[in-house]
């Protein structure tokens, strides 16, 4: 007969094995090296630690569609406290986490570097916006109940554009994110051009994104999606109907491990003749932090560029 621990037992066991499952090929090879990088269990809220990250809040949203409360993380640039122009709008970068499950803490660490630029007048103002990508990190995945592209595209945003001073439009809007965050931005900004005038993907694992094209929407043995959901057939799809216009800095270190095959999808999206800016950062790893440390700058005038011409 089965006790109550053993229960306990088994159930861990599954979760662990659910998420092991669920580990894409780049995960699994960030992994290797940096073996305490161990995918935690997944939640959709995960506040900050207590002092840790002082420019950043941590705020949640009721889901409609899942009946749930969703965490997200949020920049304020110091301009948004101005007592003298109360009434200001700025322009919004949503960033989405790598890894699988991820979190929207995961990467706050990177807000210094925003915070950096913004208060040293390198950069125009804007808010950042961390996204919790769900358990699939940035799939809408309806086996597990976890939308995480429907509740950011359809949700999170229309929830921040009534909570914040934004500039709530198109022309407003930017998306960025790393690693899975990297093919989650690849894709959305193909599925959905007309909420973004300004995307950033970076390190995107396309080599497994290829993969999922190949196998009729399988990634592994557990993990199946729709058919044509892919950076490779969303982009195949723009490219039919390339409107509106997509401005975007596809951007890997030369060190990382997903270097070659960018360098592949960047091919693929000529053939297709999909304009693109491109951004190699030498001797960088497979490591936003690391992209930021050196180019972060460049990353975040872009976003700038894109906001200052879409607003003529």
């Amino acid at each position: 007969m089965i006790n109550a621990q053993t229960t306990r037992f088994l159930f861990v066991c599954f979760a662990i094995l659910l998420v092991r499952d669920n580990v894409s090929a780049e995960d699994r090879e960030q992994s290797k090296t940096d073996p305490e990088k161990q995918p935690a269990p997944f939640s959709w809220v995960n506040p900050l630690p207590d002092g840790k990250y002082p420019l950043v809040q941590h705020a949640t949203f009721e889901s409609p569609s899942m009946a749930i409360d969703v965490g997200y993380c949020i920049y304020l640039p110091p301009q948004y406290g101005d007592r003298d122009r109360p009434e200001r709008r700025f322009p919004v970068v949503y960033y989405l986490h790598g890894g699988r499950p991820g979190s929207e803490i995961k990467s706050v660490g990177l807000s210094s570097y925003v915070h950096e630029a913004v208060a040293s007048g390198k950069v125009p103002p804007a808010i950042y916006v961390f996204v919790n990508g769900g358990e699939v990190s940035h799939y809408d995945y309806p086996e597990k109940k976890s939308l995480g592209e429907d509740v950011f595209t359809s949700e999170l945003i229309p929830h921040v554009d009534r909570t914040y001073r934004t500039i709530a439009d198109r022309s407003g809007r930017g998306l960025e994110g790393f690693s899975q965050g990297g093919r989650g931005t690849t894709r959305i900004m193909f599925k959905h051009p007309q909420l973004f005038c300004s995307a950033a993907p970076g390190g995107a694992g396309h080599a497994t994104e290829k993969s999922i094209s190949e196998n009729d929407g399988r990634e592994n043995e557990s993990l199946k999606f729709a058919p044509g959901y892919n950076t490779y057939d969303l982009a195949r799809q723009y490219a039919k109907h390339p409107e509106p216009p997509l401005n975007f800095l596809n951007h890997v270190g030369t060190a990382g491990f997903n270097y070659e095959n960018n360098l592949a999808y960047l091919k693929f999206l000529r053939t297709l003749k999909i304009p693109f800016d491109a951004l190699f950062v030498p001797d960088a790893t497979h490591s936003a932090r690391e992209i930021y440390e050196a180019a972060g700058l460049e990353i975040m005038r872009f976003h700038a560029k894109n906001f200052a011409a879409a607003k003529r």
